[in-house]
């Protein structure tokens, strides 16, 4: 077998990288058109606490781009009337066999609680290295989806730990993955909460990671498509890292480092495709603080007992795929709402 040395294995890891999200890229949708109204779902809380209930539309202020806009539709929601839908997810490509087996009895705890009777309509979805499977049909009968989780046999991976590209494998499928789960709920109707228990992909950005400008363009255009995918669909993306701290505060906390939106194909990294970065950036919360998976999910689904839905009508962009960021202000004073941190406008 041929050896390498560590600044060709890096070109070639960036070369198979931008190969799998060009051809995910070319399966997407075209541009949607420039004006479409931008619908928000906000959940608003104290610094710690649950969701606030019984605001009103003047509390809220809008800002894009720092430029306040007026709000359109407003709707207090919440509860197990509103039409939410959960996919709740079992990641068994990014933890170790041992591991999921621990994640499949947490999760399996959760369904149990409160005797089986589950807050929103919730189906199971399966990850693993052959793809996705989804359990059609949506139930809050708890007990009846742990049968099912029961009956779902995880096999063993197939890509192997030690392999040197086992990093870039992982991220391809989990990219696929995710890109095909938001691409069916897009064309559901109403607010959709996806419950990723995983660590994450690899980020697989860094000093050894070199891109050119090409490779960014196709990174930035994928960062797009997908962010405007997960909006127009309402989908709320959660992760929930089974594994807690355990990892070590550096790993836990990376994430952070790519928060912020990507303005510019100059700035694009493939960390910026991270399953938290993704998460934090819907409105959603990057769990890791307990390996306790049952109860970190019963705190993600609190986000549906209360919140509030507005709109408003953006201004055109100056240029395709101009970043906007949002911010939401409430005038209450020690509230903090949540909500999705931008979009991309059109000419």
């Amino acid at each position: 077998m041929p050896t390498f040395s560590n600044s060709a294995r890096g070109l070639l890891l960036v070369s198979l990288l931008y190969t799998a999200v060009l051809s995910a890229q070319q399966a997407t949708s075209p541009p949607h058109p420039a004006g479409t109204r931008i619908y928000l779902d906000v959940v608003v809380t104290p610094k710690s606490g649950p969701p606030v209930a019984g605001l009103q539309q003047q509390d809220f202020t809008v800002l894009d781009n720092k430029v306040r806009q007026p709000i359109t539709t407003f709707h207090a929601s919440g509860g197990s009337q509103s039409p939410i839908e959960v996919i709740l997810l079992v990641d068994t490509v990014n933890l170790s066999y041992e591991r999921v087996a621990w994640e499949r009895g947490e999760i399996d705890k959760f369904l149990r609680a409160n005797g089986g009777r589950l807050a929103q309509p919730t189906e199971l979805a399966f990850f693993s290295d052959e793809g996705t499977q989804i359990q059609e049909g949506f139930s809050t009968d708890g007990i009846e989806l742990s049968a099912s989780l029961d009956h779902y046999a995880v096999g063993l991976r197939n890509i192997r730990r030690s392999s040197q590209y086992e990093g870039f494998d992982r991220f391809k499928l989990s990219m696929t993955a995710l890109r095909e789960l938001a691409g069916r709920e897009a064309a559901r109707p109403g607010r959709k909460i996806i419950l990723w228990v995983s660590p994450g992909w690899p980020l697989l950005s860094g000093p050894r990671i070199d891109l050119d400008a090409k490779q960014q363009q196709q990174i930035f255009a994928n960062i797009v498509d997908l962010s405007t995918q997960l909006r127009l669909g309402r989908v709320t993306l959660y992760s929930i890292d089974p594994l807690g701290s355990s990892e070590g505060v550096g790993r836990d906390f990376y994430y952070e480092s790519f928060l912020k939106g990507v303005s510019k194909p100059s700035q694009a990294v493939f960390g910026d495709l991270g399953l938290q970065v993704l998460a934090t950036q819907t409105g959603g919360l990057a769990l890791n603080a307990s390996n306790d998976v049952a109860s970190l999910l019963h705190t993600c689904l609190a986000d549906t007992e209360a919140y509030y839905e507005l709109s408003f009508d953006p201004p055109p962009g100056d240029r395709r795929d101009e970043y906007h960021r949002l911010e939401i202000l409430v005038a209450k004073p020690g509230f903090i709402a949540r909500t999705r941190q931008g979009y991309y406008s059109q000419p």
